[in-house]
């Protein structure tokens, strides 16, 4: 996108706001699939960014859902609910009733407990319900899924789930992973896994959905090619993979993140103790960049100039830039190199389509929650959410 089109969706949906390309979206995802094939299917994990989800392109396949809230916003986005995995860490007799009656298509089993309370539901409605065990990271553990050791405890006692149908493994140990051999390593320790389990336990593991974690790089300029170089690495082994098993790979940040935009304002600006200071309408509280620490690193920053002027590189100053928070910790960059700043000028943040949106504490000083806006060459803008008030006593919930 160019600077007028920037313009244009600011004009339309002021600041703070978000826009998601969709061309961008649906260009990603066929670069990866152009990478690891047609017998590797795509899922996305919407927790990435929800408001992607009544847009995917073909050539996803799945989407994973972690919450009673997510798999609300797949109803209403009319996605086929048999698309679906429903995952996540706490999952409750009623969430587990409402997401077998919508007929969601697989469940994830992260402990014990969740084999217990599917069993149980799957059961009451004659049914097996399809389900994918989550195993821990074979190098260290988390509070995710079940070690190897529980693993083989719950497939030996499989008969006692009658309520279930064990179709394969989910492995996701991490996001944001630079080092390719550890992605080859946990596609070997997978391989090796399932041999063990046809072996001593003769259980076929029919399925695996793994999360690569494949990193996102937010900081450099050539962030496209240095992520497409890594997909590429791994495109062999994922290939070989999907040849051997039913493969599922799920992503989140790889798909979404270089397809959002930020637009934040200029509203003051000041030079404290000889540092220069520009503070926009927005802050963390609405973005949020994996590895930034006190706006130490300089992300792709787009300057749109409220009276644009002819003037030279010698214009160009070092600025900080911060939100609108009470807390010192509200700084998005340092020593940016702007040119001529003035209030009223609107700031561009890039690769914001994944978490920036979801994950920002938006509450924090009961400031407005931004409008967020997709596009595409074909459509145009839409807006998908308007700008929501955070004053409690403004929601159309509260008890107040």
């Amino acid at each position: 996108m160019d600077s007028i089109a920037f313009q244009e969706c600011v004009s339309t949906l002021g600041t703070p706001s978000y826009l998601f390309d969709l061309d961008r979206f649906d260009e990603r995802v066929r670069l990866v699939r152009s990478y690891l094939g047609a017998q590797t299917s795509l899922c996305f994990s919407i927790k990435a960014n929800p408001f992607l989800v009544g847009f995917l392109p073909d050539e996803i396949d799945r989407l994973e859902v972690c919450s009673p809230g997510e798999l609300t916003i797949c109803e209403k986005a009319g996605i086929p609910m048999e698309k679906l995995i429903f995952s996540g860490v706490h999952k409750s007799i009623r969430d587990i009733e409402r997401a077998a009656e919508d007929g969601v298509g697989t469940f994830t089993a992260e402990s014990r407990l969740h084999m217990e309370l599917l069993s149980a539901v799957g059961a009451a409605r004659g049914q097996k319900l399809p389900t994918l065990i989550r195993v821990t990271d074979v190098k260290g553990g988390s509070q995710f899924g079940v070690d190897v050791a529980e693993l083989f405890r719950i497939l030996a006692e499989r008969r006692s789930y009658p309520g279930v149908q064990i179709v394969g493994l989910h492995y996701f140990t991490g996001t944001q992973k630079r080092k390719v051999k550890k992605i080859i390593e946990e596609l070997d320790a997978l391989s090796e896994l399932i041999q063990r389990l046809r072996d001593e336990l003769h259980f076929e593991t029919g399925r695996i959905e793994y999360g690569t974690g494949l990193a996102v790089d937010y900081f450099i300029p050539d962030a496209d090619e240095a992520e497409e170089r890594r997909l590429a690495e791994i495109s062999e082994r994922i290939r070989t993979f999907a040849g051997e098993t039913d493969l599922t790979v799920e992503m989140g940040r790889f798909f979404a993140a270089p397809c959002g935009y930020y637009f934040t304002k200029i509203v003051d600006m000041k030079t404290n103790c000889g540092i220069h200071y520009v503070i926009t309408d927005g802050g963390m509280n609405h973005l949020k960049y994996d590895g930034q620490l006190q706006g130490m690193q300089i992300p792709e920053i787009i300057h749109l100039k409220r009276n644009e002027a002819p003037r030279s590189d010698q214009d160009m100053e070092k600025w900080t830039i911060c939100g609108s928070l009470c807390t010192t910790g509200d700084i998005l960059a340092r020593d940016v190199e702007l040119q001529h700043p003035e209030i009223g000028d609107v700031l561009v943040f890039g690769r914001t389509g994944a978490y920036s949106v979801t994950e920002g504490i938006a509450l924090f000083l009961s400031r407005e929650i931004p409008a967020v806006a997709v596009c595409s060459e074909k459509t145009g803008m839409k807006l998908v959410r308007r700008e929501i008030p955070a004053d409690p006593f403004n929601t159309a919930n509260s008890l107040l």
